[in-house]
């Protein structure tokens, strides 16, 4: 028997009280940092509005997404996801795409200003035709066979990501898909097989990076070695940070990173304006909330009724570890800077609109977890 939600009311109780409101005041420190910064660079205040715009389009995304049966929409959609996504991300490589510097990782929609990023809606359909994919294969996922079926499921995705020369992005599917397989169960020695041709291989790919690539590996650790180039945003973003001291300059205040440096401030270095303008308490309350967003998620996992509603969380999980390690790890000048967005802060219409999608995916998950009465899962 199904449990079908009628009124507005009954609808709302199908999202998750927990998420939506991590969600909701990340997305409230996005638009106040935007806002703090507006007049650092040309174009600060349309940003703002663009932000705003794409945080309440994506929650109107959430609801309807929350209200849908994932598990009937992939199980009916999952080739047509599958194609569509390989259709994108090939129609960038065309003329059609557009990029910054060596990057062509982007449409110009026609008749409007905005740019489209289809590597970042691709993750949507990429975990829910994988989570699909391994929730046919999960009895038999460490069979050379059908691991070799779910390598190129993903190697297919991946390397396309790569052929547009976006390196970081490729880096974060790789991380979903690592994060999926081992929570499918496939065996810890294929990690390390994994781990052991990678160290092997390096050495050999190492002369075809670009040499911008080289120098954010070499420089990732140290990048006062390189204060002029490589080094420069981490360098800058540091010394925001720093300059926020515990409780942050504020927003009118927060000067030493915008007169500075402020190119990228307001996208893969939000993170270091925004420890300027609130300190360290801001910070640290931002990654409470991606603490606490994460954890819930988990135990929304452990407790769906189907395994593939599982797969799903555990790859948003990876999604969600992979870019914000990665991203604040830059911004701290202890990572490689690969132009990574940190979720539901950096500017980006595109990367907002993803992040709420898939978090509605999320919440149409915790909805199912009673969807029908008398019913027990097997297999």
């Amino acid at each position: 028997m199904r449990i079908t939600a009628y009124s507005v009311k009954e609808k709302f109780k199908r999202l998750d009280p927990t998420l939506l409101i991590c969600t909701l005041v990340i997305s409230f420190f996005s638009l106040l940092t935007l806002w703090g910064c507006r007049d650092a660079t040309a174009g600060g205040v349309k940003r703002a509005f663009v932000q705003l715009a794409a945080v309440l389009l994506g929650l109107m995304c959430t609801f309807v997404i929350a209200n849908l049966d994932y598990e009937t929409v992939v199980n009916r959609l999952f080739w047509a996801f599958f194609a569509i996504s390989v259709l994108l991300l090939v129609l960038v490589l065309t003329p059609l795409g557009t990029g910054e510097g060596t990057n062509k990782s982007y449409f110009v929609i026609p008749f409007l200003p905005v740019n489209l990023q289809p590597s970042e809606f691709v993750k949507i359909s990429f975990i829910l035709t994988f989570a699909k994919h391994l929730d046919l294969v999960k009895a038999k996922i460490n069979h050379p066979k059908y691991l070799i079926g779910l390598l190129l499921h993903a190697g297919l995705i991946i390397g396309l990501i790569l052929l547009e020369n976006d390196l970081g992005v490729a880096l974060v599917y790789l991380a979903i898909t690592a994060v999926m397989l081992f929570g499918a169960g496939l065996s810890f020695w294929y990690f390390l097989a994994a781990i052991g041709a990678a160290v092997l291989v390096f050495p050999y790919l190492w002369p075809h990076l670009e040499l911008y690539q080289q120098k954010r590996i070499l420089y990732a650790f140290k990048p006062e070695l390189d204060p002029l180039d490589t080094g420069w945003q981490p360098i800058k973003s540091k010394a925001a940070i720093a300059s926020g001291g515990i409780w942050g300059r504020g927003m009118a205040e927060a000067s030493n990173y915008k007169k500075i440096s402020v190119e990228g401030s307001y996208n893969d270095f939000i993170f270091g304006i925004f420890g300027e303008m609130f300190g360290f308490v801001g910070c640290i309350v931002l990654l409470t909330l991606y603490v606490v967003m994460i954890t819930r998620i988990v135990q929304i996992a452990r407790k769906t009724r189907k395994d593939m509603g599982s797969f799903i969380c555990v790859g948003i999980i990876g999604m969600l570890l992979a870019q914000t390690i990665e991203n604040i790890g830059m911004c701290l000048g202890m990572l490689p800077v690969i132009g990574i967005t940190l979720p539901f802060m950096s500017y980006g219409g595109s990367s907002m609109l993803a992040s709420y999608m898939l978090l509605g995916i999320v919440h149409s998950i915790y909805a199912q977890r009673n969807k029908y009465y008398f019913e027990r899962e097997r297999g």
